[in-house]
Order: structure tokens, then C-alpha cells, then sequence
């Protein structure tokens, strides 16, 4: 496969700064080495630079960043279209606002070779808030609203050529949502399987299930891996922790699933703060999960020392 990295040095969308070095991060804990090792021939595209900011004030006074977000997302949206075109991107971030660009683009790409985009949505958080329904006013919560083309981003956002279809939009790990999250989620029809339901019926059933509609209809799929998907205590490099999060053998399982389904057409990798790492350990797994997503099988995996 031709996997093109593309990195995306956001970090004005999350409540805290870091976020700006995650993409040399995961450069440096030898990403495109673990990829070439596998047969991929890997292009490193460089890095998405936003667009000139435009300013239009918003009612809702907590907003963060907002002409930054959209200059970005403006940007991402360009950069993700065009590395769409053949292989498979690979976006390295960058805070999760990143993905309102990286979805947009992909779903372009898509709607263009005639064929549905799925989304499989591998975070702690749903972002699926609009511009007016965030109290926190991180723009890093929005993006896959915004993707799916829920209301209040007009005149605000760059206009979508074409939304993703809520309903194919599966949501796995949760375990951080907001009341009006969660009623935008059940009208929307979006997929959501949250951390009990991971207990109580395990991950594979639950992504099987996902992966067999991904290809009935013939779909594209693009994955967004958040850091906070993960256990804090595998993964600490995030500014949004949340305890309880997938382990290391849930998190590989789907990635080699993942693989398995031949269906993976782009991926994020979002969230990653190097600021709070430990000695590069989440980059790391970072890494060694993309690997595994790429064809790295259970009894290839390197011994570390930390």
C-alpha cells in the first residue's frame, strides 16, 4: 500500500498546548520506518498550513479560537482532498478539531468516486457539539458534528461539498458525553457503543458488526483514533484523560480487525501531547498501533524496555 503521512499541527481546538508537537513526535518514534518495514511505500507530504484567518463574531461568548479553527479546517480539508486521490493517508495531529478538515476532505473524495464514507470514531468523546451547544468552547468538541453536517456551523465553517451521513458514523469507547451530546447523537442516528457496552458484550462483536455494513455498501472507511480512546495508564500523552479506556489488547484487537476488513481507507491519529508523555511511550504505542493496523501481526511485536 502507499501510505502518505500529512502532518497537521493543530493544537488552538484543545484546552491546553502541546498538541503542535505531535505530529514530529510521531515522526521521531519512527513511524515511517514501522511502515516501510511492512512493504509500504510511505511519502512524507510535510505539513497542512492553515489558511489566512477571516473574522465573523458568534453569539455564543465561549468560543475559543474560532478564526484559527475555521482557517484550518479550510486548509485540512484542501490537503486531505488531495492526498485522498490514490493510497491512503495517513493525518498525523494535531488536536481532534483537525478531523472537521480530514473528514470533510476524505468525504469529498469519496462522494466523488461514487461510494459511502464511514466513519469509525475511536475516542473517549463523541465532539459531536455544535457552535452553539458548547459551554466549554474548545473547538476540538465539534469536528464530527460539524462533518456530519448538523446545524450552526453556516456562514462559520467552510461549506461542505459533501456530509457525512450520520448513520454511518460509528462511535466506539465512549465515556465522556454531554446531555446535549447525547440527544444530537440519538437524533442523528449515529452508532454509539461506549465503554459498557464494550464490557458487557466485548469489542469484536461490536465492531464486526460495523465492518460487515462498511462492506455491504461498498464504503470507504475512515478511522480517527483519538489518544484518549486509550487508557490513561497506557496512553498518558492527552490533555482530556478519562480513566477507563480501551487496553492494550483491546485497542490492538480492533486495529488488527481493522486490517483483517481490507476497508481502511485514511486515518487520523489525534490528540497526542508530547509535553505529557513518558519518555515517548504513548508516541510510541501510537506507532505500534498503526503498524498494526497496517499488517503487523500479534506475533511480530517487538519486545521494549522502558
Amino acid at each position: 500500500m502507499h501510505c502518505k503521512i500529512l502532518g497537521i499541527p493543530v493544537q488552538d481546538g484543545a484546552g491546553r498546548m502541546g498538541c503542535e508537537m505531535g505530529p514530529s513526535a510521531l515522526r521521531t518514534a519512527g513511524l515511517v520506518a514501522a511502515l516501510g518495514e511492512l512493504g509500504h511505500q510511505v511519502s512524507d507530504l510535510g505539513t497542512v498550513v492553515p489558511k489566512p484567518l477571516t473574522t465573523k463574531p458568534h453569539d455564543n461568548a465561549a468560543l475559543k479560537a474560532l478564526p484559527k479553527i475555521v482557517a484550518w479546517t479550510d486548509a485540512i480539508a484542501e490537503a486531505a482532498y488531495i492526498a485522498g486521490d490514490d493510497g491512503m493517508p495517513i493525518f498525523l495531529g494535531g488536536d481532534h478539531s483537525m478531523a472537521a478538515g480530514t473528514l470533510a476532505g476524505m468525504a469529498r473524495r469519496a462522494a466523488e468516486s461514487d461510494k459511502p464514507l464511514f466513519v469509525l470514531w475511536l475516542d473517549a468523546h463523541p465532539d459531536f457539539h455544535t457552535l452553539d451547544t458548547t459551554s466549554s468552547g474548545n473547538l476540538h468538541g465539534v469536528p464530527l458534528a460539524y462533518a456530519s453536517g448538523q446545524g450552526g456551523f453556516e456562514g462559520y465553517f467552510p461549506k461542505l461539498y459533501a456530509p457525512v451521513d450520520p448513520t454511518r458514523i460509528c462511535t466506539l469507547g465512549l465515556r465522556s458525553v454531554d446531555p446535549a451530546e447525547r440527544a444530537a447523537l440519538h437524533r442523528a442516528g449515529v452508532t454509539v457503543h461506549d465503554m459498557r457496552a464494550i464490557d458487557e458484550h466485548g469489542l469484536a462483536p461490536l465492531l464486526r458488526a460495523f465492518l460487515e455494513r462498511v462492506s455491504a455498501a461498498d464504503g470507504r472507511l475512515h478511522v480517527s483514533l483519538d489518544v484518549d480512546f486509550l487508557d490513561p495508564s497506557i496512553a498518558p500523552a492527552v490533555g482530556t484523560t478519562v480513566p477507563g479506556g480501551a487496553t492494550f489488547r483491546e485497542a490492538h484487537l480492533a486495529m488488527e480487525m481493522l486490517h483483517d476488513s481490507g476497508l481502511v481507507t485514511s486515518l487520523d491519529l489525534v490528540e497526542l501531547n508530547p509535553f505529557l508523555d513518558e519518555r515517548g511511550r504513548t508516541a510510541t504505542l501510537l506507532v505500534d498501533l498503526t503498524a498494526s493496523l497496517l499488517g503487523r501481526r500479534i506475533m511480530d511485536r517487538p519486545t521494549r524496555s522502558h
